[in-house]
């Protein structure tokens, strides 16, 4: 199946089904056949893991570039490494990129791209459940020392292919984590759909055809608000539901402590509680739903490693405050987003509340 996503900039199409990586190329070739060189750039893990696979079903001679794992891949030194190997190589601007791996892989591939030379095309071929957010909508990043996604563009890929057989290999932590961003897109889109995702006896454990479905839903829900949205300055926010508290709890971890969809379970319950006090959300639906989150193994106790001042160095450092004024994404309902301004009192107010109701859910 394909699924359009139309941005001001850019216009391309999300490929998703299971085998699908040799065809999507095919269909792809006029693109790719203009590039004088291609680069397919991974990491380690997954290189291990699916070289075999990806070789096979890749139709077209191509240069490898394998980084570290994980979020090492994004740092400073990666991304000047990445750009020596496509000088070493040299390539030009005719030459094309493509993110083989996960977040991290694709955020940092997609930042090269971004780049080199000014701009160079990419495709992204994500291999976790968490890139299927990732990979769409042109975000690229890398990390700063003192914060994650602090340096980046918005830099729309040529095309997303998405072949479900490169999930099989997954980890059990990786499930969990892509499962969250998922689940977020539930939260601020339909009801009846959260509702399915909270019945399901285990997240990590969905056939392939339900999850198909769940991830094209996903990747739906951030296709029609990219397209209203390409660069984040209204409607877009709302990606970011759970995300800044979930991500102060992923940095004060040190970036591969806690992945980044088990920091974002953490951070939508904060999210919750504060929806409680501006919207129609109640303390029988936060709870519900944390317990849910611990009924699937998210690491809710790891927020008792963190003092609330440890946190809020990293809140005030998130890249959505204005004016030295932190917004968060909050919901007036299950599926209706929005905006608010919270102030430092208020956020040490839930941060209690939410290590109380964690105590109570995780005894």
């Amino acid at each position: 199946m394909r699924i359009p996503v139309n941005t001001k900039s850019h216009f391309y199409e999300v490929y998703i089904g299971s085998g699908i990586l040799r065809s999507a190329f095919e269909s792809l070739k006029e693109k790719i056949q203009k590039a004088d060189t291609l680069v397919v750039f991974t990491d380690e893990n997954v290189w291990r893991a699916q070289q075999k696979y990806f070789t096979e079903n890749f139709p077209y001679p191509f240069e490898v570039f394998v980084m570290p794992g994980g979020e090492a891949c994004k740092s400073f030194k990666n991304f000047e490494d990445a750009h020596t190997f496509l000088i070493e190589k040299q390539c030009s601007r005719k030459s094309f990129l493509f993110a083989f791996g996960g977040g991290a892989v694709g955020d940092l591939t997609g930042f090269v791209a971004a780049t080199f030379m000014r701009g160079i095309p990419y495709i992204q071929i994500p291999t976790t459940i968490l890139a299927h957010d990732s990979a769409v909508g042109g975000k690229t990043a890398i990390n700063h020392p003192l914060g994650k996604n602090l340096v980046g563009a918005f830099y729309q890929p040529e095309a997303v292919v998405y072949d479900m057989n490169l999930l099989d290999s997954l980890p059990t932590k990786e499930i969990r984590s892509g499962m969250a961003e998922v689940i977020k897109h539930a939260m601020i889109s339909d009801e009846k759909w959260l509702k399915e995702l909270m019945l399901t006896p285990s997240i990590t454990n969905i056939g392939k055809e339900k999850l198909a479905n769940h991830l094209k839903s996903g990747i739906e829900v951030k296709a029609k608000i990219v397209s209203e949205d390409e660069t984040e300055h209204s409607v877009r926010k709302f990606l970011n539901f759970g995300h800044t508290y979930g991500h102060a709890i992923e940095a004060a971890a040190g970036y591969g402590g806690l992945a980044h969809g088990e920091a974002v379970m953490i951070g939508m319950i904060y999210a919750l509680l504060l929806s409680e006090r501006y919207g129609n959300i109640s303390r029988e639906f936060t709870a519900d739903f944390a317990k849910f989150a611990y009924r699937n193994d998210y690491p809710l106790k790891k927020v008792d490693e963190y003092s609330f001042d440890d946190l809020y160095e990293y809140l005030m450092k998130d890249k959505k405050i204005e004016y030295g004024k932190l917004k968060f994404v909050l919901l007036q309902e299950i599926g209706k987003p929005y905006v608010r301004e919270i102030g430092e009192s208020e956020c040490r107010k839930v941060d209690r509340e939410l290590r109380g109701l964690l105590e109570e859910v995780c005894k």
